[in-house]
């Protein structure tokens, strides 16, 4: 159990059976009437982000999350298979599970993976990642209907989006929350 006093973002509290992690959090004390928390909850599952306020003070159940710092292995099915680097134990998250982060999962890419009660809840994956462009067009100059922009796709079979200068072969620099185009990696 946790107070209002307690909150931190980050932290990840049980709410009618929900695991919700808190983004934001705001104390609010109004000149008239009682003190009272303005939080952003995300639910840890969905990903579904709500508005939430407690009173000052109440007490609220917190849920255990472990981050544990994983390696990715290899896709079996439809299930991906990480091993703990300090246990070398080996778990299955499904597809699910991983969301749209699962297209540039990489092997041997390091994540984290949180946890509550043995049970994965979600896999975070380095915010910067580099791939290897597989395969592109050739960018024609002059070329402006697409905007600029034209597909290629990553060694993991990503689709993204890459200015016309980029060539197969070339290693970028992608966002893994969103799969936007960074830059080019020199080397």
């Amino acid at each position: 159990m946790a107070d209002t006093s307690d909150f931190k973002n980050g932290l990840v509290l049980k709410i009618d059976g929900q695991l919700q992690q808190i983004i934001e959090f705001q104390h609010v004390k109004p000149g008239k009437g009682p003190a009272f928390v303005r939080t952003k909850l995300k639910n840890v599952v969905s990903g579904k982000v709500v508005d939430k306020t407690f009173n000052a003070g109440v007490k609220v159940e917190t849920a255990t999350v472990d981050r544990r710092d994983m390696t990715y292995l290899y896709h079996d099915g439809t299930d991906y298979i990480f091993m703990d680097g300090d246990t070398y134990d080996q778990i299955s998250i499904p597809e699910a599970t991983i969301g749209d982060g699962a297209r540039f999962l990489l092997e041997n890419m390091g994540v984290q993976v949180a946890v509550h009660e043995d049970a994965p809840l979600f896999v975070e994956l380095p915010v910067t990642i580099e791939l290897v462009v597989q395969h592109t067009d050739i960018g024609l100059q002059g070329d402006r209907s697409t905007g600029g922009t034209k597909p290629a796709t990553l060694e993991t079979g990503a689709e993204v989006a890459v200015p016309l200068f980029i060539n197969t072969g070339d290693k970028l620099k992608i966002d893994s929350r969103d799969g936007s185009y960074l830059g080019r990696v020199n080397g």
